[in-house]
């Protein structure tokens, strides 16, 4: 018998990994490095116990897709061993390319590059150092292999990365509503016209799914106290950056310095110092530029390790120039700074998100006579024209003063 490792998870028990490639992915230093990421960002300032990490999430997500290829097997599906080991492996290092406290360096010390083709990247660098025993799981995760149903495993309305996070971040952050049936929507699951389908009677498992996840937006992810939080560490890290580049002394560690430094492109080089950075690289600057000279690098960096959070205020219509031009005349008179650099002490941000979207949130109902409905039409629960309201909110987020 092959032999395994146990791992035991607080969300689903005992995981094994098999001896072999699932195993060499997971020791791999790239996938380790996922330990020292957390899944939620800057969440747990609102839920402590939301220290979770992306190496625990893409090791439930694992344990997932193990579930759902056994699950599909045993409705007949057929599957090879090597397309459930490389659907296996592709979930495992779907999240590799994450940087620091998730999306926040994306467009602030990165640009042009998503978390996704970093991950693509990372993942071409370990099939070079395992002999390219994962060119399987990178066409899965390119979606580049003939049947789909692998990719939508992956990355779809059913995939097991949402199915794993949902669950998760509802139990570590204590957001009971969050729970979701992953275990029936994933016995539930099954094949119909080449595309990943679920059994009628799975059908209020799904609905609960779909109403779940746009709690957990608004409830966890778009949180306004961890949004206004967020806004602290991007724009101490803008500011660091143009100090930096505008010669000033800054300390950084050296991976974290490379990116305030330089406009970056993604080549291996680039891809071996991104490799470096993690969540510590950036708590780790902003101890240090609490005592930095320049008042508005120390102010941002004294909120975040200080929980001096920005006041943030919730609207659905966008504020009044007036009103910013207020706001930021008010944080230049008590910081005593330029009115221009009352940038970087306040911003303003459109968050959009659509309760249903027809082209994204499709899921296919499958009936006992072969016939499959879109969850919009065989749902007696979910209002969809209710559901597809767009919701918009503006989120103004600046420095509160005592």
């Amino acid at each position: 018998m092959t032999e395994h490792k146990i791992i035991n998870d607080p969300v689903f028990g005992f995981i094994k990994i098999r001896r072999g490639l699932l195993y060499d992915i997971v020791q791999h230093p790239l996938f380790q490095r996922l330990n020292r990421i957390n899944q939620l960002g800057l969440a747990s300032v609102v839920y402590p116990g939301a220290r979770h990490t992306r190496f625990q999430h893409s090791l439930g997500a694992f344990y997932l897709m193990s579930e759902a290829v056994k699950s599909l097997r045993e409705k007949g599906v057929y599957i090879f061993d090597s397309e459930a080991e490389a659907v296996q492996a592709a979930i495992l290092m779907h999240d590799i390319g994450h940087g620091p406290f998730s999306h926040v360096l994306e467009n602030t010390l990165i640009h042009g590059v998503s978390h996704e083709e970093i991950s693509l990247l990372m993942m071409e660098r370990m099939n070079r150092d395992l002999r390219g025993q994962l060119s399987l799981a990178i066409s899965i995760f390119k979606d580049e292999y003939p049947n789909k149903i692998f990719h939508q495993l992956i990355s779809s309305q059913l995939d097991m990365d949402r199915l794993d996070y949902l669950r998760r971040d509802s139990f570590f952050t204590g957001v009971t509503e969050g729970n979701i049936g992953s275990a029936r929507i994933i016995k539930m699951l099954n094949v119909a016209d080449e595309r990943l389908v679920v059994d009628a009677k799975g059908i209020y498992s799904i609905e609960n799914y779909l109403t779940t996840r746009r709690l957990m937006y608004w409830q966890v992810y778009l949180h306004k106290t961890a949004v206004g939080y967020e806004k602290v560490l991007v724009n101490a890290l803008t500011r660091a950056r143009d100090l930096m580049r505008a010669g000033h002394d800054i300390f950084a560690s050296p991976a974290l310095a490379y990116f305030l430094k330089n406009e970056v492109t993604f080549d291996e080089h680039t891809l071996d110092v991104y490799a470096e950075l993690d969540d510590s690289d950036i708590w780790c600057a902003m101890k240090a530029w609490k005592h930095a000279d320049d008042k508005i690098l120390a102010t941002l960096a004294t909120d975040m390790t200080d929980r001096n959070l920005f006041k943030v205020e919730v609207s659905e219509e966008a504020p009044s120039e007036e009103y910013l031009s207020e706001t930021a005349h008010r944080i230049a008179e008590k910081m005593n700074i330029p009115l221009e650099d009352t940038r970087y002490m306040m911003t303003l941000t459109e968050i959009g998100k659509d309760m249903y979207n027809p082209e994204d949130d499709s899921i296919g109902i499958l009936y006992k006579d072969g016939t499959v409905r879109d969850i919009s039409d065989a749902s007696e629960i979910l209002n969809v024209q209710l559901l597809s309201k767009k919701i918009r909110k503006y989120y103004l987020c600046y420095q509160r003063f005592s």
